[in-house]
């Protein structure tokens, strides 16, 4: 019976060739214990070895070694026979006919044009980041997905060893299929990202295209538990994700895109901050914000801002949390909480809270690159995100004196919260936290309210950040009664001057920082 027909194909020997090492150990642990039989090139094959992980050498099956400096390894029939070989009764003769030995999967992840193209576009060794044996191995074992399964990143070794449990040393015609497309689909990408590169200079920095990968990580549901949803994730140039964290589930139900609408606006506020920080979001905005000497601390801080909004909320973290952290939040309903780590004790108090899911997830560092894709209209925007920081000449005294070094500093801390806030926005703080957040207000006047009703008599002496410019002075009004000590603002309304002016009359000391951070 062919594979076709029997559908399930068992898995006896495997190549791997990869340039990126991620996973592979485990994978190869994974095949052994099916006794599979292990064939690498040579940097594969030491990487394995340092393991003690049992493997051939690739060159005992073309007896050509590395030519060229490695340029010609694995370009010989003594390795695509066995890949490509049709496996009916005339093949399998061949075969055997030909001394050679059928393979049943291929592992291999590509030199990183990407990241070398990215690091020095005009470098003179760019070229020997382009991968050849490795692009003709997948698309060999691709092309004959009928019989070989095909890896082609580190993404897909857990799934396919989970099949190969759980059929008994075998893979699934779907799954083999499924990879061999996605291996397709990730050389079709490298191969379009090297034409570009060595073509003419582009007009623009963005690519020509984008492509998106199904998150292996599903959901529960969409944004409504009866809307059924597929989480997918950005993809680089040659198809690895370009999602910039992942996270572990230590606790708790599957998350929904809700989730992770809240995860993603609370770790990008609490990457703002060097120091202990914890941010709070409900519906994808923060309620609580705030920074301190140790974690319990900035806890208990970002949960004292709105004691109304913070319920059900999603907290995250920068440092990982402690069991003597924990009690921050007793009287606290909190949703998901998301932090780097979480101590054996942390995680057993944890774990009492029936509701709660816990994650594991460190926040992205501010220097790191990092792209967002928002949509609208059936369209995408592909963006840099937000991380230009406030500085010393940016900052222009429109009315009143000058602050205090360390009023100046909680400015900037309201300016950094500010950002992360829907519009209309407005963010009053003392020192390194929040008092008052008012957000996604339709007018700047009602999100001022908004944040001072929320700090009460916290607003005396506040630090008020707004997200854009005060059209009109009511707004200012509004900080003028609370007790505002000072504002932070982009500034460029055609009432400028008669909102300076309320700021003068209260005594406010505002600045201008000639743009916006707008967060529809």
């Amino acid at each position: 019976m062919t594979p076709e027909e029997s559908g399930r194909v068992a898995v006896r020997r495997a190549l791997l060739s990869v340039y990126d090492p991620e996973g592979l150990v485990p994978l190869a642990q994974g095949l052994n214990r099916h006794s599979i039989e292990l064939w690498a090139t040579e940097g594969t094959r030491r990487h394995l070895k340092e393991a003690h992980v049992e493997v051939h050498a690739a060159e005992e099956l073309t007896g050509i070694g590395s030519w060229f400096g490695g340029r010609v390894k694995t370009l010989h029939p003594g390795i695509l026979g066995g890949i490509l070989a049709p496996r009916t009764p005339e093949g399998l003769r061949e075969l055997a006919e030909r001394h050679l030995v059928p393979i049943e999967l291929v592992g291999v992840n590509l030199y990183p044009f990407a990241q070398r193209y990215a690091e020095a576009p005009t470098a003179p060794d760019l070229v020997e980041m382009i991968d050849i044996g490795g692009v003709t191995l997948l698309r060999a074992a691709a092309k004959n997905h009928a019989a070989v399964t095909v890896l082609s990143s580190p993404l897909d070794y857990a799934p396919l060893i989970a099949e190969l449990d759980a059929l008994d040393g075998a893979i699934s015609a779907a799954t083999r299929r499924s990879l061999a497309a996605q291996a397709f689909a990730r050389v079709t990408a490298y191969d379009r990202l090297i034409a570009r590169a060595l073509g003419p200079a582009p007009a623009t920095a963005f690519p020509d295209s984008l492509t998106f990968v199904p998150d292996p990580v599903g959901l529960r549901y969409g944004e409504n538990p009866h809307q059924a949803a597929q989480p997918y994730l950005l993809a680089g140039p040659e198809g690895t994700p370009l999602a910039p964290y992942s996270y572990e589930r230590l606790k708790g139900d599957p998350l929904s895109f809700n989730n992770l609408l809240d995860l993603d606006a609370a770790l990008a506020a609490v990457s703002e901050f060097d120091e202990p920080g914890a941010a709070v979001i409900k519906h994808a905005s923060p309620c609580g914000v705030a920074c301190g000497a140790t974690i319990a601390e900035a806890l208990e801080r970002a949960v004292a801002t709105d004691p109304v909004a913070r319920y059900g909320c999603v907290i995250a973290l920068n440092r990982p949390v402690a069991a003597a952290d924990v009690a921050s939040l007793n009287g606290v309903f909190v949703d998901l909480l998301a932090t780097p780590d979480a101590d054996a004790a942390a995680r057993s108090l944890l774990g009492a809270r029936r509701k709660l899911k816990l994650l594991r997830v460190a926040p992205p560092r501010l220097d790191a690159p990092r792209w967002e894709v928002r949509g609208a209209v059936g369209r995408l925007l592909l963006q840099e995100v937000d991380r230009r920081q406030l500085a010393s000449k940016d900052l222009r005294l429109v009315a009143g004196t000058p602050v205090s070094p360390e009023e100046l500093r909680g400015l900037d801390f309201a300016w950094r919260v500010v950002r992360h806030a829907k519009s209309n926005a407005i963010v009053l703080a003392q020192g390194s936290r929040t008092v008052g957040i008012g957000s996604g207000q339709p007018t700047r006047v009602k999100a001022a309210e908004l944040a001072c009703g929320v700090a009460g008599e916290r607003a005396r002496g506040a630090l008020l950040a707004s997200d854009a410019f005060f059209p009109f002075p009511d707004g200012v009004e509004v900080a003028g009664r609370a007790g505002v000590r000072a504002i932070l603002q982009p500034g460029g309304s055609l009432r400028d001057p008669e909102v300076t002016a309320v700021a003068a009359r209260y005594g406010i000391s505002m600045y201008y920082t000639g743009w916006r951070v707008f967060r529809h």
